[in-house]
Order: C-alpha cells, then sequence, then structure tokens
C-alpha cells in the first residue's frame, strides 16, 4: 500500500497524460501519412496511365499502404482513449480524496424500502456508502456490487477477506482493467445482450447451405469462362443478376440483423478483451480462481471465442462497402454467407456468453472492493470468531462515511442474545451509532475491511427499522406501516438468527401504549434469542432491564455550558437523564 496516495495518484495521472499526448500526436501523424498516400494513389493512376504492369502495381501498392495506415491510426486511437481512460480513473480517485464522490453513480435505483436494511442505513443515493465504493465500469458490475451489498450472506468471508486482500494488491492489473471498460462507449446492459443471443432466431434457412458453398464456385467458374470467351457477358449479367435477386429476398432480415449486432459490437470486443486480461492473470485465492474458471465451458480459452465473433462481425461489416455490397451478394452471396457463419457462432455459444460476461462483472464487482481496501489500508478486517460470546468487540469503532478529523470513535461490545438499549438526548449520536453498527455488519459480511482498530466478530444477518414511512398511495397510517415492519422482522426471525437495529418503534402512537408496546415487543425479540440495538427517548423502556437480564442500557449524552449544547458522541453505561428538546425550542425562539 502507498502511504501517500495523493501523491501516488498525482504521479500515475502525470504518466497518463505524457502518454495520452504521445498517442494523440502519432494520431495527427497518421491521418497526416494517409491523406498523403491517398493522394499519392490518386496520382499513381494519372502519371502512369498507359503503362499496363506500372499503372496495376504502382495503386495497388498505395492501396495496401493506405489499407496500413488506416489500421495503425486505429490501433494508436486505441492507445490514446486507453490512456483517457486511466486519466479518468486517476482524477477520480484524488476526487475521492478530497471527499468528493460525484464522479460514481450512486446506485439509487437499488433503493429498496422492502429490505432487511439497505432502506435504513444510507446504503444507496447521493453520499452514500455504495457511491463512496463503487468503481465498477459496467453495468453489470454496478449490479454485481449491489447485490453483494444487500445479499445478508454470512458465508465464506475468511475467502471473501482474501480475495480482496490479493486483488488490492494487484493495482496496475486493477486500474488497466478498469480503463479498458471505460473504453466502451456504447456499453449494452448485461441482461439484454445475454437476451438477445438466447432470443436471436436463425437468419440463414439450414436448406441454403449447399447453396451458399455451390454458389461462389459457380460465380468463379462463370468469370473465368467470360475471360476465356467461352460464355457471352449476357449470359454471365443473368447470373450476376440472380445473385442480387437471392441476397434480396433476405435484404430487411439482414440489415436489421446487422443494425443489431452492430449496436451490441463494442460490448463484445471490450469483454472479449477483457476476458483475455482475466484468463492471464495469476489468481491464489479462491473466489477469484472460481470467478476466472468460470470461462472453461470450451476446449478454447473463451476470449479467443468472443474475439473471433468480432471478427465474423466485422466481416460481416463489409456488406456497407459498395463493391462489396453490389459484387460480394451478387457473386459470392456476401450478406448470406457472413450472416450464416454469425448464425452458427451464436448457436453454439449463445448458452455460455453468460456465464463468460458474468466473469467480467464479476471482477468489475471485485476491483471495487479491493480498491476500497487499498485506499483505506489503515481499516481493519474483521477476525471471524468461532465459539465467541459476543458477535462484535470492537475497539475504536467508527462511521466510515464521517470525515475522519472529526469522526468520534467508539469500543462496542454486543455479546450473543444481548439486547442493547441505547438512550439520549438529541442530536447526540444515538442514530448515527445504529447506522455505524449496521454498516459494519454488511461490510464484515461482504469481506471489507471496517472503520475500527480492532473488530471481533461473530457472522451475524441483519435487519433494521430506522426509517419507516407511512404511504397515501397505499392507504396506509404511520403506525401501521411500522407494524407492518415489526411483523416482517419477527417472520423472519422464526425462521433463522438476525442482529435487529430499531429506532424509536411505535412513534405512530400515544406515549404511554408506546412504552407498553415496545416493552412487549422487546420480549418477543429476547425470547426468540436474537440480538440487536433499539434506541429510544423512553426511559420507561430501560426498566425492562430489571425483568431481563439479556438487556444492556447504554446512553450518548449531551451537556449545556455557557448556554451552549456541547456533545461528546461517546457511548456511556446506564440510562440517560440529559434531554434538550425544551432547550432547542427555546434557542431557535420556538417556546
Amino acid at each position: 500500500m502507498k502511504t501517500n496516495l495523493k501523491e501516488h495518484y498525482t504521479s500515475l495521472l502525470h504518466s497518463a497524460k505524457v502518454e495520452e499526448s504521445k498517442f494523440k500526436g502519432k494520431t495527427n501523424q497518421l491521418v497526416l501519412a494517409r491523406l498523403i498516400v491517398f493522394f499519392l494513389l490518386l496520382y499513381s493512376v494519372y502519371f502512369f496511365w498507359g503503362q499496363v504492369i506500372p499503372v496495376f502495381l504502382a495503386p495497388t501498392l498505395l492501396l495496401l499502404a493506405f489499407i496500413y495506415t488506416i489500421k495503425i491510426h486505429a490501433k494508436f486511437i486505441d492507445l490514446r482513449d486507453f490512456q483517457s481512460a486511466l486519466i479518468t480513473l486517476y482524477s477520480n480517485e484524488l476526487m475521492a480524496l478530497d471527499n468528493d464522490f460525484s464522479f460514481a453513480k450512486n446506485g439509487k435505483q437499488f433503493k429498496n424500502s422492502d429490505h432487511e436494511y439497505s432502506h435504513d442505513i444510507d446504503l444507496f443515493g447521493d453520499r452514500s456508502f455504495f457511491q463512496r465504493l463503487n468503481r465498477t465500469a459496467t453495468v453489470g458490475g454496478e449490479q454485481l456490487l449491489a447485490n453483494m451489498l444487500t445479499s445478508n450472506n454470512i458465508d465464506q468471508i475468511k475467502d471473501k477477506q482474501a480475495a480482496i486482500i490479493e486483488l488490492s494488491k494487484k493495482e496496475e492489473w486493477r486500474s488497466h482493467f478498469l480503463a479498458k471498460a471505460l473504453t466502451n462507449s456504447s456499453e449494452v446492459p448485461a441482461d439484454k445482450l445475454i437476451n438477445w443471443f438466447k432470443e436471436h432466431e436463425q437468419i440463414v434457412p439450414t436448406a441454403m447451405k449447399t447453396l451458399l458453398i455451390i454458389f461462389p464456385i459457380l460465380s468463379l467458374t462463370a468469370f473465368i469462362l467470360l475471360s476465356l470467351d467461352v460464355i457471352n457477358a449476357t449470359l454471365f449479367t443473368v447470373w450476376f443478376v440472380l445473385g442480387l435477386l437471392i441476397s434480396g429476398v433476405f435484404i430487411k432480415k439482414i440489415t436489421k440483423f446487422n443494425s443489431e449486432i452492430n449496436s451490441i459490437s463494442d460490448t463484445i470486443t471490450i469483454n472479449g478483451q477483457l476476458l483475455k486480461d482475466i484468463e492471464k492473470e495469476d489468481f491464489s485465492s479462491s473466489i477469484l480462481k472460481a470467478i476466472q474458471n468460470n470461462n472453461n465451458t470450451t476446449n478454447h480459452n473463451s476470449s479467443e471465442i468472443v474475439l473471433e465473433l468480432k471478427k465474423k462481425v466485422d466481416f460481416f461489416n463489409n456488406r456497407n462497402n459498395l463493391l462489396v455490397g453490389i459484387f460480394g451478394n451478387a457473386l459470392l452471396l456476401w450478406d448470406l454467407q457472413s450472416a450464416m457463419r454469425l448464425d452458427k457462432w451464436i448457436a453454439a455459444y449463445k448458452d455460455k456468453i453468460g456465464f463468460w460476461f458474468d466473469s467480467v462483472y464479476a471482477f468489475d464487482a471485485q476491483i471495487s472492493l479491493a480498491n476500497y481496501y487499498y485506499n483505506h489500508s489503515n481499516y481493519t478486517f474483521p477476525t471471524i470468531e468461532k465459539d465467541f460470546t459476543s458477535i462484535i468487540q470492537s475497539i475504536n469503532l467508527g462511521h466510515p462515511l464521517l470525515d475522519p478529523k472529526i469522526r468520534i470513535d467508539n469500543n462496542v461490545t454486543i455479546d450473543q442474545d444481548n439486547f442493547l438499549i441505547i438512550t439520549g438526548a438529541n442530536m447526540a449520536g444515538k442514530s448515527t451509532f445504529l447506522r455505524t453498527i449496521s454498516l459494519s455488519i454488511v461490510m464484515s459480511n461482504c469481506g471489507l475491511p471496517v472503520c475500527a482498530e480492532s473488530f471481533n466478530y461473530t457472522p451475524t444477518r441483519l435487519i433494521t427499522s430506522m426509517r419507516t414511512t407511512d404511504s397515501l398511495l397505499d392507504d396506509e397510517s404511520y403506525f401501521f406501516s411500522e407494524l407492518k415492519r415489526l411483523k416482517f422482522i419477527i417472520n423472519a426471525l422464526q425462521k433463522e438468527k438476525y442482529f435487529i437495529i430499531l429506532d424509536e418503534i411505535l412513534k405512530g402512537t400515544n406515549s404511554k401504549d408506546k412504552e407498553e408496546g415496545s416493552k412487549k415487543f422487546v420480549k418477543n425479540l429476547v425470547r426468540l434469542s436474537s440480538s440487536g440495538i433499539i434506541a429510544t427517548h423512553d426511559l420507561g423502556l430501560c426498566e425492562i432491564d430489571k425483568e431481563l437480564p439479556q438487556i444492556k442500557n447504554f446512553y450518548f449524552d449531551a451537556e449545556i455550558i455557557n448556554n451552549e449544547l456541547h456533545f461528546d458522541y461517546t457511548m456511556k453505561n446506564g440510562i440517560c437523564q440529559n434531554m434538550n428538546a425544551s432547550f432547542l425550542l427555546e434557542k431557535m425562539g420556538l417556546a
């Protein structure tokens, strides 16, 4: 890991800008070279006109030179675009170091109020954890990263950690992977791409296979016979027109097919290159090796097969050349030949391409996790404990979205089957603490390091109720929405263990009813052997610790010093005695 990330990314950014400038110069030179070769070609025809061998040989050589400059020019454009993508990556990391994550997609489309916890803990949306974490360069990778955060999966945490650690050390490989992915200017979403292949209907009927073999042979024969004056031009013209008519029967279907496959061509090409990068790299962690081996479904490397498709598409696109479009279809049935080759490829691999591209998306998502650790090397990987009496035992645990210069960390121990009741003044830090614990659990389950000095952890699934809202559309009151959420939690607990985090439940009813209802609900949670935290302003709820030894009381305090509120944001044992609502109302002139 680099001790000074700002200097490190600045150095990489400078190098990428130098390389981009170099390749820009090369592309400009090649544009000029191509123009010169083109005019030389035209001039050679004029200069050697009337000389049989030179008038054929010179333009031919210059035409080959012209084609070569086009290919080299395209190569340098790719190199330039790759460096431009690296510039974007390193610029983004420098923005992130300044706490500006506006460059990253915030995942707002993944918000789900019915999920176990994602709605409550700033997981998605502006300034969310997802936006801070997200470096994905593909739509499929972005979706997979969101799935990782919301899966509530507590399996293989040590393996997940090993994959993140290994990939974090491959900085150059990670950067090059993302940069290549970013050069795809017209990415097609994963589901749309895979569905297109699966739903593709064969363009060229199987019955025409023999004709497509014989027709070019007959055309060549006819051309030779014409040159030997064995047949006349009229007969050859009839054959020529016949080829155009056969091609014309399929022109509508083939034009549509050509348009569709070109719309996904860039994604196919880039994913093929990314698959090649995956195949060439050595991985040792079980998760990364499993993703890599996902490609081994044929006797050939998946990248070779995917890039072979790109060649077939390029071959197909020659139909847009006027000479190929007319003479190729008339004499070779070019469109049908091209479509048949693509039909054959799609039939052979349409059920496999989804697995191959899933490998690309999986590495894209894994890179975001590895990059997070690379940029937060001071964070701690949770120690996964067996037969541990606590669920969480942490020193200096903090919220990863808060500025470390002002963040207050806390020591936290939550034992198995214990329930913490947190009381405290308004704005004293209760809700932030709940989200700190919640996010730490989510991060731990994903294999990520957490914002703590140490973090011993017994893996647990999370469920929360912190931001219940009413619904005018569903004709639901706030209270009824709360009850539905609490019912959702109880149903989940009856199936398996969860860590429960609740913030001020039963707000939709009167204070006495709220206290009694809350006590009954907490007793039910304890009866189900659950663990968790509940934040409340009802000091009466704290008395339940006299009945249930599993209940522990903690509080966040506030003090009024020189007629100003002061918070230390430090969790203490016991029940809060200082409330501040009246003081705040008076301070703001509301009372």
